[in-house]
C-alpha cells in the first residue's frame, strides 16, 4: 500500500502563479465589497478592438470552425504569423515552423518539456517572470537564476552569463521588453548577447510578447535579427494578448527550427490538439490588419507609465528604473525595510505587499515571486484615475 502523497513530484514542486494568486485575491475582495485597486496583474484594461470581435463573430456562425483542425494550428493564421514575424522581428519563417498554442504561456510550455531533461540546466536572469522556473522544474530541468540589480538596469550581459554557464546548460531564456522589470535590450546588448550564445551553443527561448510596447523613440530588436546564425538553436514564442488587449482569447505561438518543431508538434497532438478555431480567426484578423489600435493602448500605457514612476519617487525609501517596454514598473523598496507601519514592522517586500493591501487595499506583487527580493511589481495597465488613486494610497500609508 503506497504511504506517499497522491500528488506526484514533479507537480508538488510547482508553485501557485504569485501573480494569478494576488489578482484573484484583490477580485475576491472587490467582489464582497472592499474598493481595492489592483495593480497585479498583466492585462491590458482596453477592450478587445471591434473589429477582431466581429471577425468571431463572424467564425463561430461558420460550421467549418465547429470541428477539429490541424493540430498546429489553422494555415491561415500560420500564414499571418509568417508574415508578421518578418514585418515585426525581420526573421523570416515558414507557417511549416509555427506551432499555435493556447497563449504564450503554453508556447513556452512547449518549448521547455520539448527542449529540457532530467538534470539540465536553464539559465533564467532575474527578475524573470514567475512562470519560466516552475516549468523548467515540471521539465525536470534546473532553473539557475542570473541576479541582476539596478545599478545593472536589470539585463544580463555575457560576462555574467560566462559564471553561471555549466557543462549541463541547455537552455537560455530571454525577454526584452521584460516582465516584471520593463528592461529593454538595446541592438548592441542584444547582438552580444546573441553572438556569446551561440558560441557556447546554447538554445535559446526568446519571448517577444511585449515587442510593440517600447517608448520613448526605443524598439525591440529580435535575438535573430542580431544574430542570424541563432535560428537552428532559437524558438521564438509570441502571441496577441499583450499587444491587442487579447489576454482572454488565448492565442500563442511558438516558432522552431524543424527538428525541434516537429517534436512539439507530436507533445501538442497529444495534450490538447488544436485550439479554439474561433480564437484563431480573431487572431487572424489581428495580425492582417495594421498597428494603428496598437498606438492608442502604448500611449494610454506611455502617460501612465510616467505618471506611476513620478509618484513612486515621491516615497522615502523607493526609487525605481524608468521602464522603456512592457506596463510594469519594478521599484526597489529595501529602503522602507526597518520602519514599522500600521503596527507593522516591515523587513521584506512580502511584509510590504502584505501591509499595502491590508491598510490601503492596494494590490501589488511581491519582488520575491520574480527572484528578486526588496521590490514591488506594480502593472499600469489599469484606468488613470485608478492608478493615480492607488498610488495616493500607497503615498499617503508609507508617508505616515
Amino acid at each position: 500500500m503506497f504511504q506517499t502523497s497522491p500528488i506526484s513530484q514533479r507537480v508538488a514542486r510547482v508553485e501557485e502563479s504569485a501573480t494569478l494568486a494576488i489578482d484573484a485575491k484583490a477580485k475576491a475582495l472587490k467582489a464582497s465589497g472592499v474598493d481595492v485597486i489592483g495593480f497585479g496583474a498583466g492585462e491590458p484594461d482596453f477592450p478587445t478592438p471591434e473589429f477582431i470581435v466581429d471577425a468571431a463573430v463572424k467564425a463561430a456562425r461558420d460550421p467549418k470552425n465547429h470541428k477539429y483542425t490541424p493540430a498546429v494550428g489553422l494555415l491561415e493564421l500560420r500564414e499571418a504569423i509568417s508574415t508578421k514575424t518578418l514585418r515585426d522581428s525581420k526573421v523570416e519563417v515558414s507557417p511549416n515552423q509555427i506551432i499555435v498554442t493556447n497563449g504564450g504561456k503554453h508556447a513556452i510550455f512547449n518549448t521547455v518539456l520539448t527542449l529540457v531533461d532530467e538534470g539540465d540546466e536553464v539559465l533564467i536572469p532575474s527578475p524573470f517572470w514567475t512562470t519560466y522556473p516552475e516549468l523548467v522544474k515540471l521539465a525536470g530541468g534546473t532553473p539557475v537564476q542570473v541576479p541582476t540589480t539596478y545599478e545593472m538596469g536589470y539585463k544580463v550581459t555575457p560576462e555574467l552569463l560566462e559564471r553561471y554557464v555549466t557543462g549541463k546548460t541547455k537552455l537560455f531564456i530571454h525577454v526584452s521588453p521584460s516582465n516584471p522589470t520593463g528592461a529593454l535590450y538595446s541592438k548592441d546588448e542584444t547582438k552580444a548577447l546573441g553572438e556569446y550564445l551561440l558560441q557556447k551553443n546554447i538554445f535559446v527561448m526568446t519571448d517577444e510578447i511585449y515587442e510593440h510596447l517600447t517608448y520613448d523613440g526605443l524598439t525591440s530588436m529580435s535575438l535573430l535579427e542580431a544574430v542570424p546564425e541563432l535560428q537552428e538553436k532559437t524558438v521564438i514564442v509570441n502571441g496577441v494578448a499583450k499587444t491587442y488587449a487579447m489576454t482572454g482569447w488565448r492565442i500563442g505561438w511558438m516558432i522552431s527550427p524543424p527538428e525541434i518543431h516537429k517534436a512539439a508538434s507530436n507533445l501538442q497532438s497529444q495534450v490538447t490538439s488544436n485550439i479554439s478555431n474561433v480564437s484563431q480567426r480573431a487572431a487572424q484578423a489581428a495580425l492582417e490588419a495594421d498597428l494603428s489600435c496598437v498606438v492608442e493602448m502604448r500611449n494610454a500605457f506611455n502617460r501612465r507609465r510616467k505618471a506611476m514612476v513620478s509618484m513612486l519617487s515621491e516615497v522615502e525609501g523607493v526609487k525605481t528604473l524608468m521602464p522603456e517596454g512592457a506596463f510594469y514598473v519594478f521599484p526597489e523598496v529595501s529602503g522602507v525595510f526597518g520602519r514599522e507601519i500600521a503596527g507593522k514592522k516591515i523587513n521584506s517586500s512580502m511584509d510590504l505587499t502584505e501591509v499595502i493591501l491590508d491598510q490601503a487595499k492596494v494590490a501589488v506583487v511581491p519582488g520575491e515571486a520574480f527572484g528578486a527580493p526588496g521590490h514591488l511589481r506594480l502593472s499600469y495597465a489599469l484606468s488613470d484615475e485608478s492608478l493615480v488613486e492607488g498610488l495616493e494610497r500607497i503615498q499617503k500609508l508609507l508617508g505616515s
